[in-house]
């Protein structure tokens, strides 16, 4: 692969040696995938995890009833524990359901969606969770699990969003208006707001991005320090011509930030910020060519970023059968390492560092559905060239 780069910029060594093969090195990786997904299930997706004490912490979304993950109120989240030397399902723990009562609060009927999982300390683990009743605001609730007893607390709480008006309820009506407030002009969507990039760190503070899926919105935003609620820094969602959603961040060597956008009317855009409140018009960049609508990644690994993205080729007449994940020093120059190439999809991957490897989780489903989640390592931490 041709490395792709500004031509006034002298890139520095490849990091990928000249015979690599990146479809090669995908197929290596998915043989030594395993499922995590329970055998009755019909529908997984959209699996994230931690890694900690030789174990895998994995929450994912399932159904019983239907392949793919549109199936209402039978939707339902779960977190799962793998060993990590073994690659053993150890147990799968029930996270929250529709209708389901609790010690301080019931749930309506409505899907459980989009789960996301954050240590919070020693021996905390916390999920969060979108409660979606059909015609009323979703909301964002979170349910602890205690690492020594593994077990979840009986109670759940209500995530905050804290925007430019004041603290509220974790609900779409207040993302949507802060983001009226800064000329979002698309209509009102009254469930769909996610956690929905992986948590990440920089300077010692948490960051996520946040996300409506149905509305097209996007958002920066700061995890305080109760990990209970969300600061919205700042939204990218021009232009609004297209339809960008599911974003994924990270920061740039010169402090910069840099997202890259799902587009559900072309290919993936990028929007850039000094500060993380003001963003750019969303635009695309040629080192992502023919991307499909689907998640994308950005990670940071050992100074190596990590893009990872979906491509629309097909195999075999699948959707979302190709997902490369390409590499750079400095997030210009790019080099492909991975293509990962199956006609039962790989899309939603996630990926994360711990005990000297990157793991990954991921969806798959025939022809591109979603019925089952596959996680494992993806390599051994990467090591810089001689040199640098």
């Amino acid at each position: 692969m041709n490395i792709v780069k500004k031509p006034d910029r002298i890139i520095g060594p490849r990091l990928i040696r000249d015979e690599w093969d990146p479809v090669a090195a995908g197929k290596q990786v998915m043989a030594r995938l395993v499922r995590v997904t329970a055998p009755h299930v019909k529908g997984a997706h959209d699996a994230e995890f931690v890694c900690l004490e030789g174990r895998a912490y994995i929450v994912e979304h399932d159904n019983d009833v239907q392949p793919g993950h549109g199936a209402g109120h039978h939707q339902y989240c779960v977190l799962s524990i793998v060993n990590l030397s073994t690659l053993s399902v150890e147990r799968t723990i029930p996270i929250a359901r529709s209708e389901q009562a609790f010690a301080n609060a019931a749930l309506p009927r409505g899907e459980c969606f989009v789960p996301r999982i954050l240590q919070i300390g020693e021996r905390t683990l916390r999920c969060y969770f979108a409660s979606q009743p059909p015609g009323r605001q979703a909301q964002t609730w979170y349910r602890d699990f205690d690492l020594g007893a593994k077990t979840f607390e009986d109670c759940i709480y209500r995530a905050k969003l804290k925007t430019a008006a004041g603290l509220f309820d974790m609900q779409p009506c207040h993302f949507y208006a802060d983001a009226v407030a800064e000329g979002f002009t698309k209509p009102e969507c009254n469930r769909g707001l996610y956690l929905f990039d992986s948590f990440k760190s920089f300077d010692g503070q948490l960051y996520v991005a946040l996300n409506n899926f149905p509305g097209k919105q996007n958002g920066l935003a700061r995890v305080l320090d109760d990990f209970a609620t969300f600061e919205v820094l700042g939204h990218y969602n021009e232009p609004q011509s297209q339809q960008l959603s599911e974003s994924s961040v990270n920061r740039m060597p010169d402090g910069t930030w840099m997202a890259i956008c799902r587009n559900d009317s072309g290919n993936y855009h990028f929007t850039t910020s000094r500060n993380g409140q003001s963003w750019t018009e969303g635009r695309e960049l040629p080192f992502v060519a023919n991307g499909a609508n689907s998640k994308p990644t950005f990670d940071r690994f050992q100074g190596i970023y990590y893009l990872g993205w979906q491509e629309a080729t097909s195999i075999g007449g699948g959707r979302r059968s190709v997902f490369n994940l390409d590499i750079s020093r400095d997030g210009q120059g790019w080099e492909r390492k991975y293509r990962f190439e199956s006609p039962d999809s790989f899309q939603y991957p996630t990926f994360h560092q711990h005990a000297g490897a990157i793991w990954v989780s991921v969806t798959q489903g025939e022809k591109g559905s979603t019925d089952r989640i596959l996680f494992g390592k993806l390599e051994d931490c990467p090591q810089l060239p001689q040199g640098d």
